[in-house]
């Protein structure tokens, strides 16, 4: 049985990785941070108690921080992974601005942490690197795996340094160390606080009679949008090459704020220009006005090609935050989830929670 590693476990690209690699019969150990309250709701449908009895455990979580490289070094000796997902970080793109400090110490040291740590246990583990499309920041679309870095934030500089120290590791150290550059990928199970998902829960939340306002900031950015489920396919692929690579990922499409609004408030019959007003407080001082995917490595050399398109990831979000605001759904993101992928429920450990 393999044994893979997954920091930021908790969040929604670790949540469904640990899905897929459980999936395929991977002994799978994730990092999480110690703290007062609990934060393991994407994974609690996955997790056993090890101490239930008739139970197998296949899951392991292990208390650390990539800020400290003594309890990295603690885990990944004693666990000794065949593969290592580094998907922790401050993964904020306006809140790096607040904390620009701590964003380099977590989502760029974290990275050299994590690859000292594999260099002096002597392993050979195979070791991803969660690197982002917010490094080409101002590079002229679309973006491939030769534009050059134009990072537009210190979350972006930070994941500017984590690539290229995994670069030096593969050239220096004869690590097998690659880059997913992943293009923006979302779900159901994406963070509250970030715009596509903030704008699914305020629509279910106006529909609900909680909510009158949403406020947003630049409405004519665009993204390439993809759905996360999917993408973590992808890491999986670039850990089983025969030779560690760089890769980005993405759908080669790209849309704005604004029109993801149009998607959704449209897909439940809503005006948004009635519920959305512009807060300058959410306004990035640099902007990143346009990144969009040049997938075509990834598609040749992984095999891999994402099926759900944009406006089916806005109706597969909607519904999904329908449902937990306990409103009836128009049902097209569950029908897509249903006949694509087997079921709802595989897919969204929010909803499992709030059903069972």
């Amino acid at each position: 049985m393999k044994k893979a590693l997954i920091t930021g476990i908790t969040g929604q690209d670790g949540s469904y990785l640990a899905e897929l690699l459980l999936s395929k019969g991977y002994e799978v150990h994730g990092l999480i941070r110690r703290a007062s309250t609990f934060n393991t709701r994407r994974i609690d449908h996955i997790y056993h108690d090890p101490h239930a009895n008739g139970e197998p455990v296949h899951l392991y979580l292990h208390y650390g921080d990539v800020a400290t490289a003594d309890s990295l070094l603690d885990v990944i000796y004693n666990i000794r992974p065949e593969e290592i997902y580094h998907l922790a970080a401050q993964s904020h793109v306006r809140v790096s601005f607040d904390m620009p400090e701590y964003t380099g110490d977590v989502t760029g040291l974290g990275t050299i942490r994590i690859l000292e740590a594999i260099r002096k246990a002597k392993l050979e583990t195979r070791f991803y690197q969660a690197s982002s499309s917010e490094m080409f920041g101002g590079a002229k679309p679309p973006q491939n795996e030769d534009t050059p870095f134009e990072p537009r934030s210190p979350y972006a500089a930070a994941k500017v340094y984590s690539y290229w120290v995994t670069r030096n590791y593969r050239e220096g150290y004869h690590l097998f160390t690659s880059n997913g550059i992943l293009f923006n990928h979302e779900s159901p199970r994406r963070g509250e606080t970030f715009v596509t998902r903030k704008i699914t829960r305020a629509l279910a939340a106006i529909l609900a009679g909680t909510q009158k306002t949403l406020y947003l900031g630049n409405l004519d950015s665009r993204r390439d949008w993809g759905y996360a489920p999917e993408y973590v396919e992808a890491m999986w692929r670039i850990l089983q090459q025969d030779t560690a690579d760089d890769y980005v990922i993405g759908t080669g499409e790209s849309h704005s704020v604004r029109e993801f609004l149009d998607e959704a408030f449209g897909y439940v019959g809503l005006d948004w220009n009635q519920y959305v007003k512009i807060d300058p407080r959410y306004f990035r001082p640099t902007e990143v006005n346009y990144l969009l995917a040049d997938p075509s490595r990834s598609q040749q050399k992984l095999n891999w090609k994402p099926s759900v398109h944009f406006h089916e990831l806005v109706r597969i979000m909607v519904d999904a935050d329908l449902e937990l605001v306990g409103r009836k759904s128009p049902g097209e993101g569950r029908k897509i989830l249903e006949e694509r992928f087997g079921g709802w429920h595989r897919w969204d450990s929010q909803v499992v929670s709030m059903e069972r």
